[in-house]
């Protein structure tokens, strides 16, 4: 292309992008492919910091060039073992440096990452090799590789599983097994006999090449795997420069299942273009405790994770000293005082901000470094609906955190609050370069370079997905304001039409009781039924902690689920939900799903939503006796 018909750039944070963002070609730093950006990321920062990873309790820093020689022994490997341009390779690993290698090491030679979580079955797991024709499988550990054991004959289709811990494997001997550290031998001897063959395969790569296939959820029927192309990548790295900036001193802290796109965006592609430094928390279970280590500089993560943050302080406080909680009460107040004008994007007044000084010096200040949030510039939380009023008590303790929305097929990012432009209760306004209208159903629908390229080998679903004039159609319903905000009030599928004929979206309603620090997750129910009933999880610490205090007895969780001073505890919370809604969305019966669900369980996405089919299905006979 001539240089006189390219957009015209701008540069933010030291990084050029198009100027008027959704244009083609989408260019970053005069790149046009994720991989072509990391080349000249690698080249450019060499032995800077990358990454940050823990061994044996130590935090260990790995280069830029690091990142690169791994990728490219990595690829160059899996190339001279077969795999070929377009085809698939999956990688079954918690969060780490080399599910980073692998990603980019896998797109720079021509092949499609895949991720697949570890909370996957055996059975799921072959389904996802042999639906998406994987020829290649990255596996963690012992416990993963596991799983391709137990399904090996399953999934003939593939060539080799690439191992990437060896302890407990020291005698393994299986002819399509490779332990990581010979798999980067051979990538090494590949690199000698074909020197520049990388950078070749990196040069080839075109924007509309498909990079990633990331399944979504199957919060119903079997995953669908999305393809996202290096032309999506890059317009989602694009919006979120615009909208979300990141810097180069920025620190970051890798947790959620790099499977997500959400994940992904933020922990491997952002950070790309913004030459930030990414920490690997050790596990999902010590992320709180990384937190406090790393004290990064942006944090993203799901609802649930805010709210059991909110949780834990909550318990604190009702530890501490009457003193104590007396202090901690005062500087609440101050917060949501200045909260207020600052949620308004209003000039604080001096007498506001001077209290709340104050209030953060004496206490704020130490509970966010008790967090781990004493360097947060900005949160984000996404995935999920999270309460308004959890996202102000978040501005309150002096951690501005702002809500956005996207889908795999958005690739992750389709609407997003700001610090300029924030209403509390939206998902913001849609990011630059991307249109967003109303159907006349409701349904939001989307047009631009991130939508995604269509489902793996389905055509059937992908017709299905687009209008007639080429919209995504994202299955969510909402609603634009007048100042151009975003708004969610459930999904399409979702919508509750009572016996009476009513329709009721339940998103609304859930999100108002999971805001209750005594519950965790709730469903609503009542599609064809008389009235609204709720299936609810109750959250573990905060109720254990409530029937300590008032020596309830129980000896587990279906026990205290089962305790009348528990039931009648969340009754008062669901009558206070209830004051908030008109009469037909009031929840007249709930009952309590006494069993502690994980991302293992049916009931639960591996990114902790409540799959809604199954929790009805698993717990009938709950419904049924609410009826």
């Amino acid at each position: 292309m001539d240089a006189t018909t390219l957009p015209a750039q701008t540069v933010i944070n030291g990084v050029s992008f198009n100027a008027t963002p959704g244009q083609r070609p989408v260019m970053v730093d005069g790149t046009q492919t994720i991989v072509s950006l990391f080349k000249k990321r690698c080249a450019e920062m060499g032995d800077r910091t990358a990454h940050r990873e823990k061994d044996f309790g130590i935090w260990k820093t790995y280069s830029w060039s690091d990142y690169w020689t791994h990728a490219k022994w990595l690829g160059m490997a899996l190339r001279k073992l077969g795999l070929q341009r377009g085809e698939v390779v999956s990688i079954l690993s918690e969060d780490r440096k080399e599910w980073a290698y692998a990603d980019l090491g896998i797109q720079c030679v021509g092949g499609i990452a895949s991720g697949v979580y570890t909370t996957d079955s055996a059975s799921q797991l072959a389904y996802l090799i042999n639906d998406s024709d994987s020829r290649f499988l990255i596996v963690e550990n012992e416990e993963q590789l596991d799983k391709y054991l137990q399904i090996e004959a399953d999934v003939p289709g593939l060539l080799n599983v690439i191992i990437l811990e060896d302890e407990g494997l020291h005698d393994l001997d299986h002819p399509r097994c490779i332990m990581i550290d010979d798999l980067y031998k051979m990538g090494q001897q590949a690199e000698k006999d074909e020197p520049g063959v990388f950078e070749a395969e990196i040069d080839k790569a075109q924007p509309q090449d498909i990079g990633l296939l990331i399944y979504t959820s199957g919060t119903t029927g079997m995953p669908k795997g999305a393809m996202l192309s290096q032309e999506n990548i890059m317009a989602g790295i694009e919006a979120g420069a615009h909208r979300l900036p990141v810097l180069s001193t920025d620190e970051q802290l890798c947790f959620l299942p790099l499977c997500h796109i959400l994940e992904r965006n933020v922990s491997i592609y952002f950070p790309l273009a913004g030459m930030t430094t990414v920490n690997f928390a050790e596990s999902p279970e010590t992320v709180f405790a990384n937190l406090q280590e790393v004290s990064p500089a942006t944090f993203v993560a799901v609802p649930r994770v805010w709210e059991k943050i909110y949780s834990q302080v909550l318990i604190l406080a009702q530890e501490a000293t009457p003193a104590g909680r007396t202090a901690f009460g005062l500087a609440l107040k101050a917060g949501f005082e200045r909260a207020e004008y600052l949620l308004a994007n209003k000039p604080v007044p001096a007498g506001v901000a001077a209290k709340f000084w104050l209030w953060d010096r004496l206490v704020l200040r130490n509970l966010r470094r008790m967090l781990g949030m004493d360097n947060m510039r900005r949160g984000g939380t996404g995935a999920a609906p999270i309460s308004p009023e959890l996202l102000k008590w978040y501005w309150a303790i002096g951690v501005p955190l702002l809500e956005g929305w996207g889908m795999t097929e958005t690739s992750g990012l389709g609407s997003i609050n700001t610090f300029e432009e924030n209403k509390i209760g939206s998902i913001g306004k849609p990011v630059p370069g991307y249109e967003i209208r109303i159907a006349d159903d409701g349904e939001i629908q989307t047009k631009g370079l991130n939508n995604f390229k269509g489902y793996w080998r389905n055509n059937e679903k992908t017709a299905e997905t687009f209008t007639d004039d080429g919209w995504l159609r994202t299955g969510d319903i909402g609603e634009i304001d007048a100042d151009g905000y975003l708004k969610i009030t459930g999904r399409l599928k979702d919508i509750i039409i009572t016996a009476g004929g009513k329709n009721i979206t339940p998103a609304e309603i859930e999100s108002r009781l999971k805001f209750s620090h005594y519950v965790s997750d709730a469903v609503i129910i009542g599609d064809r039924r008389k009235y609204l009933t709720a299936l609810i999880m109750i959250d573990q610490e905060n109720v254990e902690k409530y029937a300590q205090d008032r020596k309830v007895p129980f000896s587990n969780f279906a026990s205290l689920c089962a305790a009348q001073e528990v039931k009648d505890l969340i009754a008062e919370e669901v009558k206070a939900v209830n004051k908030e809604f008109a009469r037909v969305e009031q929840i007249k019966d709930f009952r309590l799903i006494d069993v502690l669900l994980t991302a293992e369980d049916e009931e639960l996405t591996a990114t902790m939503k409540l799959k809604r089919s199954y929790v009805e299905k698993a717990h009938a006979h709950l419904i049924d006796d609410m009826y």
